[in-house]
């Protein structure tokens, strides 16, 4: 399930199984002092303990130096492409996983339900179900609800219960509100995955879906049968964890209403970030730092209303020297941002994809620490890690090229690519 409480005696084969060790740098970690899955902690016997007492276990005990892959396919004319190519672009980049996480996200995957939210769901058991139903019917009008069909397979274990829900809010509630539909929406996700132990909504946006596991990304996608789906945009990612260990709930993509991102890296400003964007009613029960990113993004662009270039701006901040150096007004709007969302510069290597509706953007770190490269074959564009997992999809882009750290690669239907 989500949470592994591990004796004495599973101790190194759990450590074994994972290939992870403990190390004593406590000044590099990118999250939190503690590591567990929704409200469940990971504990682990220390191994200087003679009393037999259960120790929290910390960010930073775990370590595995840093790998994962993201890959991305968008098509601009809107035509909906199989999740096949995307299972097949992040595969080739096997070997940056480990096997702990790996996940997609689809947009224009539901046209029936276009216009109704769709919540992806995990429990941990049947009561934490029949408590996160009583809330959803409380707060929305149902309007279908399944599992969402999988393909068993033993690559992929410990499987939860992992429903799908089409909703809209109840009229009556969201007048009582005062809130807009939108921010109504984030709201009652945030409280089902803070209030409502065993239960985590894992996406939650019109018209799209994210779809993890533990497990290789090839396999997560078997798993999930992704080859019946059909989307304009596809997302995918390969997970190497550096400080936590593999469950479902930190796999990528991690998403909030239609954003969704897919990051390969460490944010090492991780603890300064989730303290500001907590001030704002966010509550980062994951304790990683793509769930932050995620907040960053929601915050920043639908409740600040600010561009997703001004979002690059801000997260990926050019350094002081450089906004110097610009011309006017350009300098002046750089300083301004900085300035006001100097708590949202992340910082560290990091190679980021943003789904969200109608578009994808591409992000590195300002240094370009991590790898990214971009390619375009007539309608479609492809972003990856690595050159290999487009050409394997697309043999002959008419164009690639790396994108510059800090600048930021936006593609929208029908709006082309800048």
């Amino acid at each position: 399930m989500y949470c592994k409480v591990i004796d004495k005696k599973g101790r190194q084969a759990y450590n074994d199984q994972h290939e992870q060790g403990r190390s004593s740098e406590e000044g590099r970690v990118s999250g939190s002092e503690a590591c567990f899955p929704l409200m469940n902690a990971l504990t682990f016997w220390s191994d200087h303990d003679t009393k037999g007492e259960e120790a929290m276990l910390r960010e930073g005990q775990v370590r595995i130096p840093s790998g994962c892959a993201v890959s991305g396919i968008f098509a601009k004319d809107g035509r909906r492409l199989s999740g096949e190519a995307i299972i097949k672009s992040i595969s080739i980049m096997h070997d940056r996983s480990n096997g702990l996480g790996g996940g997609f996200a689809g947009y224009g995957i539901y046209p029936e339900y276009k216009e109704h939210y769709a919540f992806h769901v995990f429990y941990d058991d049947k009561a934490a179900k029949e408590a996160c139903e009583k809330f959803i019917d409380d707060h929305f009008d149902v309007v279908n609800l399944s599992k969402i069909p999988v393909r068993k397979t033993p690559k992929i274990t410990d499987e939860p219960l992992i429903w799908r829900y089409f909703v809209n809010p109840l009229p009556t509630k969201l007048k009582d509100s005062q809130l807009d539909e939108r921010e109504y929406t984030a709201r009652c996700v945030m409280r089902i995955n803070t209030r409502i132990e065993g239960a985590y909504v894992f996406s939650s946006g019109k018209n799209m879906g994210v779809f993890k596991a533990v497990g290789y990304p090839e396999d997560v996608g078997d798993f999930y049968r992704l080859e019946e789906y059909s989307g304009y945009c596809w997302t995918a990612h390969g997970r190497y964890p550096t400080n936590t260990p593999g469950w479902w709930g930190g796999a990528h993509p991690f998403a909030m209403l239609d954003y969704s991102v897919v990051h390969n890296g460490e944010v090492s400003s991780y603890d300064a970030n989730r303290r500001y964007i907590e001030m704002f009613g966010y509550q980062c029960t994951l304790l990683t730092d793509t769930e932050v990113i995620t907040y960053l993004v929601d915050y920043l662009h639908r409740r600040q209303k600010l561009t997703l270039e001004e979002v690059a701006n801000v997260i990926a901040a050019p350094f002081w020297s450089t906004i110097e150096q610009k011309p006017e007004p350009e300098r002046s709007r750089l300083t301004y941002l900085r300035n006001a969302f100097s708590s949202l510069l992340l910082t560290g290597p990091f190679s980021i994809l943003l789904g969200f509706d109608g578009g994808m953007m591409a992000l590195n770190d300002r240094l370009k620490l991590r790898s990214m490269v971009v390619g375009e074959k007539d309608e479609t564009v492809y972003i990856a890690s690595e050159e290999s997992a487009i050409r394997v999809v697309e043999p002959n882009p008419d164009r690639l090229w790396a994108p510059k750290g800090g600048e930021p690669v936006i593609v929208t239907l029908n709006g082309g690519v800048h």
